[in-house]
């Protein structure tokens, strides 16, 4: 069955499966930050793949010349810098996914993880930008369960989450457990609180949740800690 819906600004086709969850039909023109990562060059192909436009924000064109030939729209400018609202013009959504990486000093996780992160809060909300996907970290809820090491990193997504669900947009919060690079299993554990806090992921399974959440309006508001785990991605969101 299909049903057509809008959401509070946006006209899109929503799908009623069997299942009861509500999936997204329309194509939708995506920005993500972060688009040259290792989870982001993931994730560019896989929303192009199912028909949506892709605005990669990228430091540099070199960078960026795999995602442009897949498909991607770039537009080079610097997380560091002030955003460039001209790269939102006619977007439906944001998918945030940058990060410092740890061969980076706590300077750029301040710069990019935190900073980087409410200027393109602000920057979605100035320009009627209304979803917006943010990826985040277990044990960003609570710090302090985090290592030494990491905690700074950890404190700083803390507060980007808490901005970003302060603010008036759409959000959804992936907080996933320690990255690994292996292939996408396609079955993750997601829910506002797992049991396991030293579980790990695959970035392929973080990127398909990703894609999954966005399509799914039932994400919208919520916060999910995310590991690889027995249940199909779309099955785990459809039911939290």
């Amino acid at each position: 069955m299909t049903i057509r819906a809008s959401n509070s600004l946006n006209n899109w086709d929503w799908e009623l499966r069997e299942t009861g969850v509500f999936v997204l039909l329309s194509d939708m023109k995506i920005i993500v930050f972060g688009a040259t990562g290792k989870i982001g060059s993931l994730l560019v192909p896989e929303l192009i793949e199912a028909g949506h436009g892709v605005v990669a924000y990228v430091r540099s064109a070199e960078k960026g010349a795999s995602l442009k030939r897949c498909g991607a729209d770039l537009h080079v400018a610097d997380l560091e810098a002030p955003i460039d609202l001209g790269a939102l013009a006619g977007v439906d959504a944001c998918i945030f996914t940058a990060g410092s990486g740890s061969a980076t000093g706590k300077d750029k996780t301040l710069t990019i993880d935190l900073w980087g992160a409410i200027k393109t809060v602000r920057a979605c909300e100035q320009a009627g930008v209304r979803r917006y996907i943010m990826v985040s970290a277990l044990k960003a809820s609570d710090p302090d369960r985090g290592a030494e090491g990491i905690r700074p990193y950890l404190v700083a997504k803390h507060a980007a989450d808490a901005l970003l669900m302060a603010s008036s947009l759409d959000y959804t919060i992936l907080r996933p457990g320690r990255l690994t690079d292996e292939p996408g299993s396609g079955q993750v554990a997601a829910g506002p609180s797992l049991e396991n806090y030293d579980g790990a992921i695959s970035r392929a399974n973080v990127a398909r949740a990703l894609q999954v959440c966005l399509e799914m309006p039932g994400t919208i508001g919520k916060t999910y800690e995310l590991l690889d785990g027995p249940t199909s991605i779309t099955a785990a969101f459809g039911s939290s």
